[in-house]
């Protein structure tokens, strides 16, 4: 299922991500990466606020659609 219909408080696996390359490759560049645990912090209007490896990143729906968890 894509990141953006997971649930406050929760964590889970980053199974695959999708996308060209370029997305692939900035997501890469925060630290999501597959079999990394992402913890979902807080959502607001359809966009993330999640931490991985102890650092939190806001996400916008978009990217958050192209994490499968």
């Amino acid at each position: 299922m894509p990141l953006s219909f997971a649930k406050e408080s929760e964590s889970y696996t980053i199974q695959r991500i999708t996308g060209k390359d370029e997305v692939r490759s900035h997501l890469r560049n925060l630290g999501l990466v597959e079999n990394e645990t992402i913890s979902v912090k807080q959502s607001i209007a359809g966009s993330l606020i999640v931490e991985v490896k102890g650092v939190r990143i806001a996400l916008n729906k978009d990217l958050a659609k192209r994490i499968m968890i």
